[in-house]
């Protein structure tokens, strides 16, 4: 078996489109999960690997061939399906990371904010906001509900750290007609 580590791999599109990809090129791929693609048995069944970085790189993502970008996207790729999930995070944030890089949290933190210059927290602030602009665009649940569906302990508390990130309030954001949104793996 053979890993490949993937960089701005966030979503189930981003797998859908690979899958398709690798399987238009008839390149059999074992698994491909958020952030990795798993290959079999390359020793009975040779892989093109020069094809396979081509169609990455073509579809807007890039091999991952050093360690700390390698914990950076693991952390964002666990922080953006936690989100995708329903976000109820039950337990700390540190707590959450720690068991799933198995690194010291003050290690993981230090590598993530020098890298790049956000708190792995604000970070995670930031992927709550724009799923609270999705949220808000889709208009299907109200303020109080959005704050409730992202685990925050108050609408108010939502409310403050979408004024602090985007300068308007919710209400603002709301009636605008040209909603500014990010995507996701552009966070930072």
């Amino acid at each position: 078996m053979k890993k490949i580590f993937i960089k701005n791999m966030v979503c189930n599109r981003c797998k859908r489109i690979l899958e398709q990809e690798f399987e238009k090129a008839k390149i059999p791929v074992h698994t491909i999960e958020l952030g990795q693609l798993i290959f079999n048995n390359i020793d009975t069944n040779p892989i093109d690997f020069n094809q396979v970085n081509e169609i990455i790189i073509r579809n807007g993502f890039e091999i991952i061939n050093d360690e700390a970008t390698l914990i950076i996207e693991q952390i964002k790729s666990y922080l953006i399906n936690e989100l995708s999930n329903g976000g109820t995070l039950t337990e700390k944030l540190s707590g959450f990371i720690t068991k799933r890089i198995n690194k010291e949290y003050s290690v993981i933190s230090k590598l993530f904010s020098s890298n790049q210059g956000i708190t792995i927290e604000n970070y995670f602030i930031r992927l709550k906001i724009e799923k609270t602009k999705e949220l808000i665009q889709m208009g299907n649940l109200s303020f109080s509900e959005i704050a409730y569906s992202l685990n925050y302990k108050s609408g108010s508390h939502l409310a403050k750290q979408f004024k602090t990130i985007t300068g308007m309030s919710m209400t603002d954001y709301q009636s605008l007609q040209s909603w500014d949104r990010q995507p996701l793996d552009k966070i930072v």
